[in-house]
């Protein structure tokens, strides 16, 4: 098992770009399928999860030529349905919960679909259920395979019509939408997720010839269309990579540049770490975050303690509750973390709680964290990555922590973080790779 060895203390200086945003590669590489014309798409970010995405689609006879580390081009123009049900196919499959974003396009171009059990985090359950229901209301059966674990969905055609989904889900917006573009007649998705990566699939769409209205709102209204051309595509710069970079400057009292972020984007991303007491400046499209011996967490205008929890976009993003959690371990002040989504979630405390920090695990969806205001340092012990976000989060936590710390699973860290180490180093960071 590879692992990070890092030494902590370390004031990091310098410049950062943020890489391409992994969730939305997910959806749009997976929309390549909706069209046998090329599309290119570019700033990919160079990570596990979404390598093996595109390993999938050469598995079952997409083309894809690399010109560069960060930009594809992919012809769907004769691809092999059937694989989808092999035995290979479902065990690759199987690693990554993004490989669910395939049955939309399948379903809506071969009118075929195969959903295997999906891997990825260990964060709680992550449910199915719409995904499957829109399909449903769009015409499509499904069965579920006992013996090899995954959902085969078939029809004779998709047809249009209204819903209301249980839930604004990313993932289930993304692969609902993606079916409805080629589905015969109007659909309209109401409760949908209106992320900046929602909306970059939809002007993608549009693009290709997609008939979308509603973008950037939770009410999308699809007119169904027969044929959808080749494109050229950008990923926005990946936000949840720019929270940590925030976070992380804050927690080793770093002067950190962040360039390119996509400042129209964020959303309130740099208020809820303004919210911590963190300072920064946002000059052009960059942020720049100044060194900072302390921080303190902004009370309730009536004195009591504050709290931060994730919401469906415009609200803040579940993704970086983690680093919001460790970042206050060294403020001043207390501040309740309340992650609604995942269950699983903020069990990584353990972790920090062994290397100093104040928190009390309430239940497994919150956790009280009584800042430190640095008065004592977190110190070095060895620990496992979970899952991505609370990975870096640990990272964070090690890089700020005295003495040496070991993170086992770095795999984990590695499926939503390109060449973090690499990158960290540049910046006066000590973390070793070993294995």
């Amino acid at each position: 098992m590879k692992r990070f060895e890092v030494t902590g203390g370390n004031k990091l200086k310098g410049e950062i770009i943020p890489q391409g945003a992994k969730n939305e590669a997910l959806q749009i590489i997976s929309a390549v399928l909706l069209s046998p014309e090329k599309i290119t798409v570019s700033n990919i970010p160079d990570i596990t999860d979404v390598n093996l995405l595109i390993e999938l689609l050469q598995d079952i006879g997409v083309k894809v030529e690399r010109s560069s580390t960060d930009t594809c081009t992919f012809q769907a123009d004769d691809v092999n349905v059937d694989h989808l049900g092999s035995a290979s196919f479902r065990a690759k499959s199987g690693k990554l919960r993004g490989s669910v974003m395939l049955a939309g396009p399948m379903l809506a171009r071969f009118k075929k679909a195969y959903i295997p059990k999906p891997g990825g985090d260990k964060i709680g359950r992550r449910k199915l259920d719409t995904h499957i229901i829109g399909f449903e209301k769009l015409g499509a059966a499904f069965e579920f395979n006992e013996e090899h674990d995954y959902f085969q969905l078939i029809t004779k055609g998709l047809k249009g019509v209204s819903m209301l989904l249980d839930e604004p889900s990313v993932t289930g917006t993304a692969n609902i939408l993606m079916a409805a573009v080629m589905a015969e007649g109007t659909t309209t998705i109401y409760n949908a997720a209106c992320e900046p990566y929602i909306q970059q699939l939809c002007k993608m769409l549009t693009r290709m010839g997609a008939n979308i209205s509603g973008i950037g709102s939770n009410l999308l209204t699809v007119e169904g269309v027969n044929y959808l051309s080749g494109t050229e595509h950008s990923m926005l710069p990946d936000m949840i990579e720019v929270g940590s970079f925030i976070g992380m400057a804050a927690m080793t009292k770093s002067e950190i540049t962040i360039k390119n972020v996509g400042l129209e984007h964020l959303g309130v991303i740099p208020d809820k770490f303004k919210q911590l007491g963190i300072h920064m400046q946002f000059k052009g499209d960059d942020i720049y975050i100044p060194s900072q011996d302390w921080y303190e967490i902004q009370t309730n205008l009536n004195g009591s303690i504050p709290t931060i929890y994730d919401h469906p976009w415009p609200g803040f993003t579940p993704d970086l509750l983690s680093i919001v959690l460790v970042v206050a371990t060294q403020a001043k002040g207390s501040v309740l973390i309340h992650q609604k989504m995942f269950e699983s979630r903020l069990f990584f405390v353990d972790n920090l709680m062994d290397m100093g920090a104040q928190i009390i695990l309430c239940d497994p969806h919150r956790a009280t964290v009584i800042g430190l205001g640095r008065s004592h340092p977190l110190r070095g012990i060895q620990m496992t990555s979970p899952d991505i976000r609370a990975g870096v989060a640990l990272l964070i936590a090690a890089l700020s922590a005295e003495g040496k710390s070991i993170i086992q699973n770095i795999e984990q860290i590695e499926r939503g973080y390109q060449n973090i180490d690499t990158r960290l180093n540049a910046l006066g960071a000590e973390i070793v790779r070993v294995g």
